[in-house]
């Protein structure tokens, strides 16, 4: 029997990701106190019904959390019974943001900032995170993403890949990409702000693609590119970084930037690395 524990942050994504795996055929139960993870998952396996796919969200919401998961963790093991951990994660800002649009309080923060349950909450789940099988960080995911990679790691089987890499196009003359944390400026590249023909495209169309990737200065830049991105991104994993935001910047943001940020995305994703795109400052073509 497949037995998966969905737990992580407050906000993260929990319940979304049960409600993914539901729809995969997996019986679910939610907010199950951790105290009674070792009845419940014998129940599971020793059940004469059917059931040969299982998830349970175990949080912070079941009170004291900590000790009570993890000895009920040792448990299982001791008991042979097998499971998989799915952790949800997401940036310190983007959970602020999902509870100020819901205007919810965070279970550990009742009385206080939003902050400080969070890095409390954070502080708590440390070891459950290194103990967990998968790592999703849903910063930059949308529900559809979310659920598209649950389908491929508990259904299609497929490697979970626990850094999600953001690459976002952007004008500098809009601001810089504040969350980022790799930024490259292409404004050396020749611009086609400048023909009349180009101008109202964007780096999304093929005529502008053609120009701007055109020039051996930008195939070299890119093969550069690339080997410095598929160099870091290893270690970035061996650090434990689970959100990696790449920016790539022109005057406008609409040209060059876009172009960019689209091939060193289709090379990602070809290489099989978790990566999403983003164009901060392009029109709609």
């Amino acid at each position: 029997m497949e037995f998966v524990i969905i737990t992580g942050l407050s906000g993260a994504g929990k319940s979304q990701a049960m409600r993914a795996l539901e729809d995969f055929d997996y019986y679910c139960m939610d907010n199950l106190p951790p105290q009674l993870l070792p009845e419940f998952a014998e129940l599971c396996y020793e059940s004469k019904r059917d059931i040969k796919k299982v998830a349970v969200v175990v949080d912070i919401r079941g009170g004291i959390f900590f000790d009570a998961l993890f000895n009920s963790l040792e448990t299982l093991e001791k008991k042979g019974l097998k499971y998989r951990i799915l952790f949800l994660d997401a940036l310190d800002n983007v959970l602020i943001k999902r509870y100020k649009e819901q205007r919810r309080p965070h279970p550990l923060s009742l009385n206080g900032r939003l902050i400080d349950g969070i890095t409390k909450e954070r502080k708590l789940l440390q070891e459950v995170k290194k103990k967990s099988d998968y790592i999703i960080d849903t910063s930059k995911l949308t529900i559809g993403m979310l659920k598209n990679e649950i389908r491929r790691v508990f259904v299609e089987g497929g490697e979970s890949k626990k850094l999600t890499i953001s690459v976002a196009s952007f004008g500098f003359k809009h601001g810089i990409l504040l969350d980022a944390d790799l930024v490259f400026d292409v404004r050396f590249l020749p611009n086609p702000y400048y023909i009349k023909e180009l101008r109202e495209f964007t780096g999304n169309d093929k005529e502008v693609r053609d120009y701007v990737l055109k020039w051996d200065q930008t195939k070299i830049f890119i093969d550069k590119l690339l080997d410095m991105v598929n160099f870091l991104i290893p270690y970035y994993i061996e650090e434990g970084k689970t959100q990696l935001v790449i920016g790539i910047g022109c005057t406008g943001g609409q040209h060059r930037s876009v172009t960019i940020a689209n091939v060193l995305y289709e090379e990602l994703a070809k290489a099989g690395n978790r990566v999403i795109i983003n164009h901060r400052d392009a029109r709609v073509s």
